[in-house]
């Protein structure tokens, strides 16, 4: 199995020799093409040139004779090419020997498929517009090519190679760079990953990245490993919660019926009753505990019908004055004018409001303030629930709609399960609806309800 930056750096260095491999055969066949045209353009002038200063002095001598052009057979000589001069008749009027050009020439330097190859062209002399004459034009090669000239195609090859393999140099140290780059970050995200399956949930990963995606990988992981970390506290504090939530009834019972059996406590009316309220509140845990199940594992039906949401709430909060009265803590309702029907469960609405109102009674001292409001819009209908109680600290706010999460320990000593929150979420999400809370230590809290009017409700069957 490779690593990751063993993979990158291979890949990069394959793509950069295929890369490098075919534009350097391009770039060679282009060259070698292009310089062989040159050539043929330049052996064509070459020839042009030749017959044109025949022609010349053809014009200037008036005719031919052994000598005419002799001057050209020298520069013929010099440029590795045979000249041969004929009258318009093809008598021969003088020539060259191409085994002269031959000996003098490095054949070996020409390519393989033209080596030792003798060609020759023959081209018409005209002067007034009629033929006067013939000159062939051979070489040892279709395409005649100086020492000089062999040089410089060679080295132009030569600094093709060279190019690429530094470029595959300069390509292949970049490539193991960017991997590094790549494979690092991949690596440590990889290791924390392990650490957080191992349930090392204290990792954190915080070397930043330049790229995007690796970035968002890395903070994702990070609130991933936050998340975990939170939910084995929830998880160990839902084990102690339940653990004192069970055990504390059953101590009473054990104690004061041991008590009773040794004779220490009589069995009196008043004691049996005050044992019998022990076993309700233990099985009314239970009950609670039995409905959490019930919603977390969507086996319950709801009883969809359309409602008024306000009289719902207007409703429940006249239940409530007669509590808060009694607390001394002013409780006030108000609806804003509009139309607040909708389709939903009523039970489990007035449930869920049940909860946040007497959560907010419960929790708010005395002399103090609740407040019910209800608002709509064209697509929401909105509840908030405010009071300025004791509020909840920053650190367990997160964490309120977790079951039996009740935050400070003082709070425990406050009746309930733990649990009230946890269900009215599960209630407002079968609705379709969402709930936030706001809230400060010492200053109070404010949950708020939205539901979407045009959300097909879901029934649980």
């Amino acid at each position: 199995m490779q690593t990751i930056r063993k993979r990158l750096s291979i890949l990069f260095f394959i793509c950069s020799f295929t890369a490098i491999l075919l534009i350097a055969l391009f770039v060679n066949i282009t060259l070698n093409s292009k310089f062989n045209q040159y050539m043929v353009d330049i052996q064509n002038k070459r020839f042009e040139r030749i017959v044109s200063y025949l022609e010349d002095i053809y014009e200037q001598e008036g005719g031919w004779s052994e000598n005419s052009g002799l001057e050209l057979m020298h520069e013929a000589y010099m440029g590795n090419y045979c000249l041969t001069l004929k009258n318009k008749n093809k008598k021969l009027l003088w020539g060259m020997n191409p085994d002269d050009i031959k000996s003098k020439l490095n054949l070996n330097a020409m390519p393989v498929k033209n080596r030792g190859v003798y060609t020759s062209r023959t081209f018409e002399i005209k002067s007034g517009g009629n033929v006067v004459g013939y000159v062939d034009i051979g070489q040892y090669s279709s395409v005649l090519m100086s020492e000089e000239d062999m040089d410089f195609k060679a080295s132009i090859n030569k600094s093709i190679v060279a190019s690429g393999i530094l470029t595959l140099i300069v390509i292949t140290v970049l490539s193991l760079y960017i991997s590094k780059q790549f494979s690092i970050p991949i690596k440590e995200v990889a290791n924390m990953s392990a650490n957080l399956s191992e349930g090392n949930f204290d990792a954190k990963y915080s070397a930043k990245s330049n790229i995007k995606e690796i970035e968002n990988l890395r903070n994702s992981v990070n609130i991933l490993a936050e998340k975990l970390k939170n939910q084995d506290m929830i998880r160990k504090r839902l084990v102690s919660d339940i653990s004192h939530e069970i055990r504390t009834p059953l101590n009473i019972l054990q104690n004061n019926l041991e008590a009773m059996i040794d004779g220490v406590f009589p069995v009196t009316k008043e004691r049996l009753n005050y044992l019998n309220e022990e076993v309700i509140r233990f099985g009314r845990l239970l009950n609670d505990l039995d409905a959490l199940k019930k919603f977390e594992s969507e086996n319950i039906k709801l009883d969809f019908e359309t409602i008024a949401l306000d009289g719902l709430i207007e409703g429940i909060c006249r239940d409530f004055y007669i509590a808060a009265e009694n607390k001394n803590i002013e409780l006030k309702y108000h609806a804003e004018p509009g139309d607040y029907h909708m389709a939903g469960d009523a039970d489990k609405l007035k449930q869920v409001f049940i909860n946040l109102i007497s959560n907010a009674i419960k929790f708010t001292n005395t002399k103090g303030r609740v407040s019910v409001k209800l608002h709509s819009d064209k697509d929401d209908i909105i509840a908030e629930v405010e009071d300025n109680g004791v509020g909840i600290k920053s650190e367990d706010l997160p964490f309120i709609f977790e079951r039996l999460y009740r935050g400070d320990k003082s709070r425990n000593q406050t009746e309930g399960s733990g649990i009230g929150l946890t269900i009215a979420k599960h209630i407002l999400e079968l609705h379709g609806a969402v709930i936030a809370v706001k809230s400060r230590e010492g200053e109070g809290t404010s949950f708020k309800i939205c539901f979407k009017r045009n959300t097909k409700n879901k029934i649980i069957e």
